[in-house]
C-alpha cells in the first residue's frame, strides 16, 4: 500500500465530487473512479448521487454512474434511490420502503452511498485515507453532523472532519481574505442564497473544522467543539433545482409529444439540459433494443428559457435575491459591500441564470469557472498542515472542595476546542486549607458531557454553538489521582493566603504539563512537569 492521502468529498444532491490534494503540484484535482464517476464533456469526472439497493438485508448496493450504465434508473422501482440527500436529517414525510424486511430511509440510503465511494475510493487508490473532509451546508451543521457522526463508524478514514460549504467554495475559487461574499449553491434539489463574511483565521493559518473521529474514536456526540463557519448576514433558500427543471421539461414533451412520463424520459431531459448550457440546440435519441421502439427528443435554448419564464423560475430567484439582501441590510450590509458572488452547482450553468444575475451585480463579481469542484477543492485546503490545527475535544479542570454543597467540585481549566500546543499557559493559584498543610494536591479530570437536557443552536458571532438550557450533572473522569501532590511545603502552610502559583498548558504531544511556583519562598517546585496525557 502506497502513502496515505488526504481527500475532500462534497456530497451533492445531483453529483457528488471527490478531491485529493497533490503533493507534487500542490493543487487539489478531482479523483474518477471507475465505473462509479461519469465524464460529460465540459466538465470533471462527476459522480451522480445514485443508489441501487440489491438487498437491503446485505447492504448490497450499486452506486453512481453503475446505476445508469446498468439502466437501474430507467423504470419505477423502490430499490432506486435519487435525490437522497434533499431528505437527510429532515423531517420524513411519504412512503418509505421496506426492501428484503428492512426499512431504508434517506439517511441509510446515504450512508450506503458515502460507504460505496469511499471503500472503492481506497481501493483504486491502492492508499490510506489519513485525512476526509465533508462539506456540509452551514444552515443544517449541527442535523448533519449527527448524522455523519453515525456514518464514520464505518468509512475507512482515519480523520474525518466538517466544513461549512461557503468557506469551501471560498477558498475553492481562491478567495483568501475575510470578505463579504454571496454563495449561490444551485444543486439537483435545492438552491441556497447565502451572504457570509469568512472567518478564515490568523494570516497564513486555514480554517478549523469540526473534527468527527480521528483514528477509531469518534468525537462527535461527546465532543463540544467550538465550530468555526462562515459568518452568516443573510440566508435562502428553496425546494427547487436542476431535478425540478428535468420535471419540467418532462411536463413538455409530455404535453407536445404525447409521451408518457418515466423515468427515462427524465433521464433524457436531463441530458438535454446539460447539452442547452454550452449549446443553442439539443437533440437526445434513444432505441430499444426490446421493443425495437426510438425516441427522439430535440430542444433548442430559447424555447428552453421560455419553459423557464412558464414555471416562474426567475421570479423565485427574485424572491429569494430579495430577501437574502433586506436580510443583508438589516445586519448592516449594502448590496455594494458583496465582493464576490460564488456559483457552485451544476444549475448555475445555464446561461440564462448568469445573465438574469447581471442584473444584480456587475459581471466582475461573477465567479462561475469552478462550478462543481469549487467546494470539493476547497475543503481540501483545510487538511493541509492538519497537525498544526488541531485542537482538544473534551474539557478539562481541577477538583475542590465545595463548602456550601458540602462535597467536591469541579473548576474548568482547559475547555474543549482549545488548539494545541497552547502558546500561553492558564494560571491558577492555591492556598492551603488547614493549618501546617505539609503539601498541596491536585486533581486533574475530563469533563465529560452533561446528561441529557434541552439543547439549543444558535451563531455566536463566527461561531455556531450548542448549549444545554437546563442544569444537570457534569460525568467526570479524573486523570492523576496515583500522582496528586504536586507541591510539598515548607515551611507548612495555612489558611488565608494564596501559597502557589500553577501554570497550566498543553504541549504537542498533548500533554498536560504544569509548572508550580511557591509564592512564599519564591521557589519553583515543579517544572514544565507531565501531569497526564490527554484524550
Amino acid at each position: 500500500m502506497t502513502e496515505s492521502a488526504n481527500y475532500a468529498i462534497d456530497f451533492g444532491t445531483s453529483n457528488t465530487v471527490i478531491t485529493r490534494w497533490n503533493a507534487t503540484t500542490e493543487q487539489a484535482e478531482v479523483v474518477p473512479l471507475s465505473g462509479i464517476s461519469q465524464q460529460l464533456p465540459h466538465n470533471p469526472p462527476l459522480i451522480p448521487s445514485l443508489l441501487y439497493v440489491e438487498d437491503a438485508s446485505q447492504e448490497q448496493v450499486v452506486v453512481g454512474q453503475a446505476v445508469r450504465d446498468r439502466a437501474l434508473d430507467i423504470k419505477s422501482d423502490p430499490r432506486f434511490f435519487r435525490g437522497f440527500k434533499r431528505g437527510i436529517a429532515a423531517p420524513v414525510q411519504g412512503f418509505l420502503p421496506e426492501l428484503d424486511g428492512k426499512t431504508v430511509d434517506f439517511e441509510q440510503a446515504g450512508e450506503w452511498f458515502l460507504e460505496g465511494l469511499t471503500q472503492q475510493l481506497q481501493q483504486e487508490a491502492n492508499t490510506e485515507i489519513e485525512s476526509l473532509v465533508l462539506t456540509v451546508p452551514v444552515d443544517s451543521f449541527e442535523a448533519y453532523r449527527n448524522w455523519l457522526t453515525q456514518v464514520c463508524t464505518h468509512l475507512n478514514a482515519q480523520q474525518v472532519r466538517l466544513l461549512d460549504e461557503p468557506t469551501a467554495a471560498a477558498l475553492g475559487y481562491g478567495t483568501t481574505q475575510d470578505d463579504v461574499l454571496l454563495v449561490i449553491d444551485f444543486g439537483g434539489g435545492t438552491v441556497d442564497f447565502s451572504l457570509v463574511q469568512l472567518n478564515l483565521g490568523e494570516e497564513g493559518k486555514q480554517p478549523l473544522g469540526f473534527i468527527l473521529k480521528w483514528g477509531e474514536k469518534l468525537l462527535g456526540e461527546t465532543s463540544s467543539q467550538k465550530v468555526k463557519t462562515a459568518r452568516v448576514y443573510g440566508k435562502a433558500g428553496a425546494n427547487l433545482g436542476g431535478g425540478d427543471i428535468d420535471d419540467w421539461l418532462v411536463d413538455y414533451f409530455a404535453k407536445t409529444q404525447g409521451i408518457e412520463k418515466s423515468a427515462l424520459i427524465t433521464r433524457l431531459a436531463e441530458r438535454l439540459k446539460v447539452q442547452l448550457s454550452s449549446q443553442e440546440a439539443a437533440e437526445e435519441v434513444y432505441f430499444d433494443e426490446t421493443t425495437l421502439d426510438t425516441l427522439e427528443l430535440k430542444l433548442e435554448r430559447d424555447r428552453f428559457e421560455e419553459i423557464l419564464r412558464e414555471n416562474q423560475f426567475f421570479e423565485q430567484l427574485d424572491d429569494l435575491m430579495t430577501q437574502v439582501l433586506q436580510q443583508g441590510r438589516r445586519n448592516g450590509i449594502e448590496t455594494e459591500e458583496i465582493q464576490s458572488v460564488l456559483l457552485v452547482g451544476g444549475t448555475v450553468q445555464i446561461p440564462a441564470l448568469q445573465q438574469w444575475l447581471e442584473q444584480y451585480f456587475d459581471p466582475s463579481k461573477i465567479k462561475c469557472d469552478r462550478p462543481f469542484s469549487a467546494i470539493a477543492s476547497g475543503a481540501l485546503q483545510l487538511a493541509q498542515g492538519f497537525q498544526l490545527q488541531d485542537f482538544l475535544y473534551h474539557s478539562y479542570g481541577v477538583r475542590y472542595w465545595n463548602y456550601r454543597e458540602n462535597k467536591h467540585s469541579w473548576h474548568p481549566i482547559i475547555k474543549a476546542g482549545q488548539p494545541y500546543p497552547m502558546t500561553t499557559p492558564i494560571e491558577l493559584t492555591l492556598g492551603a486549607s488547614v493549618e501546617n498543610q505539609p503539601s498541596i494536591e491536585l486533581i486533574i479530570g475530563e469533563l465529560g458531557s452533561e446528561n441529557s437536557g434541552r439543547t439549543e443552536v444558535y451563531f455566536d458571532g463566527n461561531r455556531l454553538v450548542t448549549r444545554t438550557l437546563e442544569d444537570s450533572e457534569t460525568s467526570v473522569i479524573p486523570l492523576n489521582e496515583d500522582a496528586k501532590t504536586i507541591a510539598n511545603l515548607n515551611p507548612a502552610g495555612s489558611p488565608g493566603r494564596d501559597r502557589v502559583k500553577i501554570q497550566f498548558w498543553v504541549d504537542q504531544q498533548r500533554s498536560l504539563r504544569i509548572t508550580v511556583e511557591d509564592l512564599l519562598t519564591e521557589q519553583v517546585l515543579l517544572k514544565e512537569r507531565v501531569v497526564t496525557e490527554l484524550s
